[in-house]
């Protein structure tokens, strides 16, 4: 068997007024993420780490922030295009582990959702996906609730 690992990092600005889109869901929130997209830190996090995975860059060489075609775009068509490449063929995800850091709102009612909704997205089952969140302690961008940020690992497998 051939396994490879990716690893994928974003971050995105908060700002008043703007829809929260993370791990695939709209969480409640007066603030959300400034964005040529939806702004999905957490899918563009795990889209990096498949690309990384394959040593195929990043998502702004394909989905670039230029391109109008990509504006308001929801981000799990990205995941989806990202899982469709040609040469994800012959590959399948065996789990993601992701890490959000965001100051507010608190994210744990809203893990398990993100979980099935990136699990669904990928073919996979939801206990091959992780999302942890965690603030900063009110420290940096993340902890005075300027934005937020993402890491994402994933592990893939030729079939």
């Amino acid at each position: 068997m051939e396994f490879r690992i990716g690893q994928g990092y974003d971050v995105h600005a908060l700002a008043d007024g703007l829809p929260m889109w993370l791990g695939g869901i709209q969480i409640p929130s007066q603030t959300g993420f400034v964005a040529h997209s939806d702004g999905d830190v957490a899918i563009h996090a795990l889209c990096d780490a498949l690309l990384g995975a394959l040593a195929l860059g990043d998502i702004g060489h394909l989905f670039p922030d230029t391109d109008d075609r990509w504006k308001g775009v929801d981000s799990k068509e990205l995941l989806t295009a990202v899982l469709g490449l040609p040469e994800m063929r012959g590959w399948s995800v065996v789990n993601a582990d992701i890490t959000i850091a965001l100051q507010a709102p608190k994210l744990a009612p809203h893990i398990l959702a993100m979980r099935d909704t990136l699990a669904r997205v990928m073919g996979i089952s939801p206990d091959r996906v992780s999302v942890k969140a965690t603030t900063t302690e009110h420290l940096g961008f993340v902890g005075r609730r300027e934005g937020c940020e993402v890491w994402a690992i994933v592990l893939i497998e030729r079939k």
